[in-house]
C-alpha cells in the first residue's frame, strides 16, 4: 500500500505566517490586492488589468470577500453588478504589497522597474522600510530582532525558540 501524504491545512498550523498564507499566499490574490489598491473596484477591471480567467477571478473574489479583505456591494441594479471594496482588514495589507513590490524592485536595475513607489505630493521616489513602531529601528537586521514563543505558544512553538540561534 502507497501512503499518500495529506495537504497540511496553513490555518491548523500555530505560525502566523502560515495563516497569513493561507489567505494571501496565492499569486492571483496578491495581484488582484494590488489592484484593489490602484482603485479597481470592478470585475472587469480586475480582469482587463490581469488577464485572468472569469472562472479565476470568480473564485479568487469570493475567497478574498470570505476572508473579510474585500466586500461586496452593488452599484448597479438592472442588470445586478457588484462592485469590490478593500475592507479595514484588507487596507491593512497594505504595508505587505508595498515590502513585496519593493522587495522585487530590490532585484532590478533603476532603469529595469516598471512600478516605483513615490511621494503622492512630491512625486519623489521612496524606499520603504519596516521599523519598529516604539523604537523607529530598521528591522531588517535578523541579528538584532529575531521571533520568539508569544503567549498563546504551544510547546513545540517555546522549544524552536528557545534553542540558541545560529
Amino acid at each position: 500500500m502507497i501512503a499518500v501524504a495529506s495537504r497540511i491545512r496553513l490555518e491548523d498550523r500555530e505560525c502566523p505566517l502560515s495563516t497569513t498564507v493561507q489567505h494571501v499566499g496565492e499569486w492571483w490574490t496578491l495581484l488582484i490586492l494590488h489592484d484593489a489598491f490602484d482603485g479597481y473596484t470592478r470585475f472587469d477591471q480586475f480582469q482587463e488589468s490581469l488577464d485572468i480567467s472569469s472562472s479565476m477571478l470568480t473564485t479568487r473574489l469570493k475567497t478574498l470577500v470570505a476572508d473579510g479583505l474585500l466586500e461586496r456591494r452593488p452599484y448597479q441594479t438592472n442588470p445586478v453588478r457588484h462592485e469590490y471594496v478593500l475592507t479595514e482588514l484588507g487596507h491593512s495589507l497594505r504595508p505587505v504589497i508595498v515590502a513585496l513590490a519593493a522587495w522585487g524592485n530590490s532585484r532590478l536595475a533603476p532603469a529595469e522597474r516598471s512600478m516605483i513607489l513615490v511621494d503622492a505630493h512630491t512625486g519623489d521616489e521612496v524606499e520603504p522600510v519596516v521599523v519598529d513602531a516604539g523604537t523607529g529601528q530598521r528591522l531588517d537586521d535578523s541579528n538584532a530582532y529575531v521571533f520568539a514563543a508569544g503567549p498563546a505558544a504551544s510547546d513545540a512553538m517555546r522549544n524552536r525558540y528557545a534553542r540558541p540561534r545560529v
